[in-house]
């Protein structure tokens, strides 16, 4: 998804395979202007990097589907693969095989259909490690290249929460935490930059821990400063907030640490 109509914009975010979108604007039979349906947003694609679909299609699609689990995985058609990354959407899958159009394909990796389980702060992060060494992309949304915010929203998008592509609109939603003292796994922490403005986030682990994309995805410590690379010896981002999106888990013992949190069966079989 570009800014402008030009291969030169800037690209501001990326669509994955199986996500719809509604066509806004037309320029010429090249570029589209779209409206993603995961999140709202807005930017320009190429018209031939779309596939037109029914009203009806559109509903079932949004409403039926499960995320690709596995880094790269193709799905096959009676004579073609399509390379899929993590987070795709497989429409109205069935746990072997979807049709689009009159195609069927089957896809053979781990899939999850978001609401079949509760997902837990575990699984959040068992999510976010399979990013890890992702390189920073700007815009980027796949395990071959995404920001920060992308790491966050398509971790918590598996787990079957809606949440926005930016930084600063993902800061308003969720419960705030007033202390790093009183945060817990899962728990999403927001950072500023010199001006001020919410720049950065990523996903709070135990142990005083974070993973987010910071150059790639990686994981490092967090105290009530921000987060401290270890490498060089500085804290590389200010933390301005806290907020919480899963449910509270109360707290093992006062000790100051995020609480560990323990796999569930569904989490066991998924991974």
């Amino acid at each position: 998804m570009r800014h402008s109509p030009s291969q030169r914009s800037e690209m501001i975010s990326q669509l994955l395979f199986g996500e719809t979108v509604e066509v806004m604007e037309e320029k010429g039979k090249q570029w589209c202007k779209v409206r993603a349906s995961c999140d709202n947003f807005i930017g320009w694609v190429e018209s031939n990097q779309l596939k037109a679909i029914t009203p009806s299609e559109f509903e079932r699609f949004n409403s039926h589907f499960s995320y690709s689990l596995e880094l790269v995985q193709p799905v096959m058609g009676a004579d073609h693969f399509i390379p899929i990354t993590m987070g795709a959407r497989l429409p109205e899958f069935d746990g072997i095989r979807f049709r689009l159009g009159e195609v069927f394909y089957t896809f053979s990796g781990q899939a999850v259909a978001p609401g079949d389980f509760q997902p837990s702060a575990d699984f959040i992060i068992k999510l976010a490690k399979r990013y890890l060494n992702t390189p920073f992309l700007w815009g980027g949304r796949s395990p071959f290249g995404m920001d920060s915010p992308a790491l966050v929203q398509m971790v918590f998008q598996m787990a079957g929460y809606k949440v926005p592509r930016e930084a600063a609109e993902q800061i308003e939603i969720g419960d705030n935490i007033d202390f790093i003292e009183n945060a817990q796994a899962g728990d999403l922490a927001f950072f500023e930059n010199s001006q001020g403005r919410i720049s950065h986030v990523g996903i709070l682990m135990p142990e005083g821990k974070i993973i987010h994309c910071f150059g790639g995805v990686r994981i490092d410590k967090i105290d009530h400063y921000g987060i401290y690379d270890e490498t060089r010896q500085v804290y590389s981002k200010r933390l301005r907030l806290i907020k919480r999106i899963l449910p509270t888990i109360l707290p093992k013992a006062s000790t100051g640490e995020m609480p560990e949190v323990e796999s569930s069966g569904v989490q066991a079989e998924l991974f």
